[in-house]
């Protein structure tokens, strides 16, 4: 049995044999003497389990509390394991999980919700301060572009969508360089390529809106409650597109990647209904469904002459009036 199973383990013998000599112990638990001593102190030390050695019985016990109660009794003991419990590999990943979000964590409001949980997660794993920081270092998270979020208005949003209430926003659009009033109701929260969004029922223009979340000028939880939308409406209607932009006219791009491209785009995911076509030679030619080409286009170009738009014309248009216009700068 594991660490943890053993913990569970001792706690029952304990509590139902009220006294537990050593040597019972080990037998029951089938550890060694240093093992055995080892649990025992980490319960004591680490999990506060007020577990004494009497000498009268020679066996372990918990302690009574000293006092008594409100009927004037002596107090029993009511120690208790907690109630949620992990193995060493579960709280490394847990750990590994959160070194994750704080590499999402542009604010740095994630993390310090988490902190609280990270020093416990620690304490239950037996590191000492520095272990902790060597083990957090062996998970490296890079976020290249980011673009951080006001942490104040990052926990309005996320507290309003959890308690499903309205939000008075004040919105900068980048396009028109304006601002603007709005209400609406929180979806979803999405992270994607180092930013967040938040998928949202705007009451101003009556349909669902995403909007970047460090674009927000002003955030206030209301009173009002929010309005439901099905998920599945969500999915449809926000996810339908290529990236993060979205839009009701779907169209396929028809993509040929070189053969020295495919190896590499041959394994990444550009969308869900992404349709894959290797060639003889080596190239491949990718079909995906794209509403807005706003992203489509600079992911293409990323991949500059390693790329050949087929279709529609369209795009294929855009795409070398972009390569043009790059070509004019040098």
């Amino acid at each position: 049995m594991d660490r943890t199973e053993r913990f569970y383990k001792i706690e029952m013998l304990i509590k139902s044999r009220g006294s537990v000599s050593f040597a019972t112990l080990m037998d029951e638990l089938e550890v060694s003497r240093a093992t055995l001593k080892r649990d025992l102190d980490y319960l004591r030390t680490r999990m506060d389990a007020p577990i004494v050695y009497e000498r009268d019985s020679n066996g372990y016990r918990f302690e009574q509390p000293s006092g008594r109660g409100a009927n004037g009794r002596a107090q029993e003991a009511s120690h208790e394991l907690p109630g949620v419990w992990f193995s060493e590999r579960e709280l490394h990943a847990l750990l590994t999980m959160h070194q994750l979000i704080q590499g999402l964590d542009s604010g740095g409001m994630l993390g310090r919700h988490l902190q609280p949980l990270l020093d416990k997660l620690h304490g239950m794993l037996g590191t000492t301060e520095g272990e902790a920081r060597e083990l957090m270092r062996r998970v490296r998270i890079l976020s290249p572009a980011q673009r951080p979020v006001a942490g104040k208005f990052f926990e309005r949003v996320a507290s309003a969508l959890l308690e499903r209430r309205r939000l008075q926003i004040t919105y900068y659009t980048r396009s028109k360089q304006a601002e603007s009033d709005r209400m609406v109701s929180p979806l979803r929260l999405v992270h994607y390529r180092s930013t967040w969004y938040l998928d949202a029922w705007c009451h101003a223009s009556e349909g669902l809106r995403r909007f970047a979340l460090d674009a927000l000028r002003g955030a206030e939880v209301l009173t009002q409650r929010a309005k439901d939308v099905a998920m599945k409406t969500v999915e449809a209607e926000l996810d339908a597109g290529y990236g993060i932009y979205a839009g009701r006219d779907v169209r396929q791009a028809t993509l040929l990647f070189s053969p020295g491209a495919a190896q590499w785009v041959a394994n990444e995911l550009w969308h869900p209904r992404q349709e894959l076509e290797p060639q003889p030679d080596g190239s491949l030619r990718m079909r995906l469904p794209y509403a807005d080409d706003t992203e489509l286009l600079m992911d293409l170009l990323r991949h500059g002459p390693d790329v050949c738009v087929e279709g529609p014309p369209a795009l294929r248009q855009k795409l070398q009036q972009r390569l043009q216009a790059a070509l004019g700068h040098y």
